[in-house]
């Protein structure tokens, strides 16, 4: 299983490492592979040799081959894909919603209250689980030992699409893709507040002080890894706007905790905020029917919906699109209607 720490669960930079190595004065010719063993805790042979054949190792800015002997004061730079396995994880026979699937790949429409992978209180009934025993089913493929091999990942209560590998050399080249901000992705937000304009919004990302299960935006990069959203005006809804949001990055909570930053939390997302009646009329009426909203979509209004990325074999750039599941789709819809009726 991958060995995720709880709350990261939209942070792909946990699902690769960067490594920058100058080598020493005194080195003597080595293959890099051998090097590289050496010098990455827990490396294998295999794994180095698929980054390097996916050309994510560089020798002073150049791609280079396995057999490549390293010189002193050679600059080596190296992203490197290291999913650790240390727990097993168990089949079951949950229903998938495949998007595409080919040799290399899958791409699935997670349901919103579904766990990507184990974790705390949450050892069953996982995304994970459900790959688990959707690859059981598949023919044995070249570096593929049965396991889902996760690119990034999405919060429990967001729903859309996610991208799996099914074997090292994909994962390794799609960690590359992701680690360059290459990958495209757009989400679909409800947000409290009249939204005017379309926007970016960027600062250093980082635990809260206050509150260690929320992310708050910094100034100081000392406080947290550097992130970018921009959003646009899809629709206005009075007291709520509904947004496209785009990553450059991809951090934990990254929407959510940004949108707060604006003064505009995600419609009902209970860990920032959102699950309260942040803005409208004192009416009654008005009240009943936003708690009407949290009951039809009990979790924060988020659906990723477009995920474009280069395929790491025909190399052709290939993008999807998932329709807003049923609850979001029914709130927006409410939404609409209400403010055509007189207000009371």
């Amino acid at each position: 299983m991958e060995n995720f720490a709880i709350g990261q669960e939209e942070e792909e930079q946990d699902l690769f490492e960067h490594f920058n190595i100058v080598v020493d004065k005194g080195q003597s010719l080595l293959r890099i592979d051998k090097f590289l063993m050496h010098r990455i805790e827990n490396a294998s042979r295999n794994r180095i040799q698929n980054a390097i054949d996916a050309g994510n190792v560089l020798v002073n800015k150049q791609i280079i081959k396995a057999s490549y002997k390293v010189k002193p004061l050679d600059e080596i730079s190296i992203v490197y894909a290291h999913p650790p396995r240390d727990t097993e994880v168990y089949p079951e026979n949950i229903p998938l919603d495949i998007v595409y699937e080919d040799d290399d790949l899958l791409i699935v429409n997670k349901p919103a209250g579904m766990v990507v992978h184990p974790g705390y209180n949450n050892y069953t009934g996982t995304l994970v689980n459900a790959l688990a025993y959707h690859f059981e089913q598949l023919p044995t493929l070249p570096g593929n030992d049965g396991r889902p091999g996760l690119v990034h990942r999405i919060d429990k209560d967001t729903s859309g699409l996610l991208l799996i590998s099914k074997n090292e050399i994909t994962m390794t080249k799609l960690a590359k893709q992701f680690f360059d901000h290459s990958i495209t992705r757009k989400y679909i937000a409800l947000a409290w507040g009249d939204i005017e304009n379309d926007g970016r919004i960027e600062g250093y990302i980082g635990r809260s002080l206050k509150n260690r299960i929320i992310q708050d935006v910094y100034d100081d990069e000392d406080k947290g890894k550097w992130s970018v959203t921009n959003y646009e005006v899809l629709e206005r809804l009075n007291y709520v706007t509904l947004v496209s949001c785009q990553l450059e990055t991809g951090r934990t909570h990254q929407i959510r905790a940004h949108m707060k930053h604006i003064g505009h939390p995600l419609f009902n997302d209970a860990t920032y905020g959102g699950d309260k009646i942040l803005k409208g009329t004192t009416f009654s009426k008005y009240k009943q029917f936003v708690n009407n909203c949290f009951e039809l979509m009990p979790r924060q209004a988020l659906h990723a919906k477009t995920l474009g990325f280069i395929h790491p074999t025909t190399q052709k750039y290939m993008e999807f699109e998932a329709p807003l599941p049923a609850d979001f789709d029914a709130v927006l819809n409410k939404w609409r209607n209400y403010i055509i009726l007189p207000q009371s």
